[in-house]
């Protein structure tokens, strides 16, 4: 019924010999996504700390930063830092606003993870902390923290693979990451859908790396508690 020219689809020997290329970006895609990804579990402790404490002060201005990152998309964050704020002589360049951006947003989410997740622990637990003569923070590290993590694991992986993927949106203020690599490609060779398919595969085999990653960790604080 379709005469379907498979060879304007995907071309496998320009795939091949654009991969070396292509691959080159793989660094960079990484790089946005680990940073945002550490920065987004300090920020985001701190965040659901806010967010739970019994103080105003910590509590509004804690759920009002994860309310706004959370309702505004990371691409419209992008274009402020990098051609919004020159308006008002602040300049960064496009992986630091990359950078910048993708930690701030991560944040928002991965608090909401940390927050369900150390809501979780019993409060019997805190109790028991406090008759052992514990501090708020040794009972947080020692007792409260590793009980989290084991809960939090699944959410947050998901977070490390929504940033592995989203980090592709840095193409559009010319950080030279995976996908920006693959469309210089398609624009000289004119065959962007080979590009595309390619630069998905590398997407889909770093993702499946991280939730190997993840399976691993959920073992492993699965037989530790």
């Amino acid at each position: 019924m379709f005469d379907i020219q498979w060879e304007y689809l995907f071309d496998a020997g320009l795939a091949l010999k654009s991969f070396p290329y292509v691959i080159q970006g793989l660094g960079l895609t990484l790089l946005i996504s680990m940073v945002g990804m550490v920065i987004g579990l300090v920020m985001g402790l701190f965040l659901a700390l806010g967010r739970m404490s019994k103080y105003k002060a910590l509590r509004y201005p804690a759920r009002l930063y994860i309310s706004f990152m959370r309702g505004t998309p990371i691409l419209v964050f992008l274009y402020i830092l990098y051609f919004g704020l020159p308006v008002v002589g602040i300049e960064f360049s496009a992986l630091t606003s990359a950078l910048i951006g993708f930690s701030l947003n991560s944040a928002a989410y991965i608090a909401e993870i940390q927050r369900s997740a150390l809501s979780s622990v019993e409060k019997g637990q805190w109790e028991a902390s406090t008759a052992l003569g514990m501090s708020y923070w040794t009972t947080m590290k020692q007792v409260v923290l590793p009980q989290a993590t084991r809960i939090a694991i699944p959410p947050l992986s998901n977070v490390m693979l929504d940033l592995i993927k989203a980090s592709s949106l840095a193409a559009v203020i010319t950080v030279p990451e995976l996908l920006h690599h693959a469309k210089i490609v398609g624009g000289r060779e004119f065959d962007f859908m080979t590009m595309y398919i390619l630069v998905a595969f590398i997407y889909w085999g770093v993702c499946v790396c991280v939730s190997f990653i993840q399976d691993l960790l959920e073992k492993r604080y699965h037989y530790v508690h």
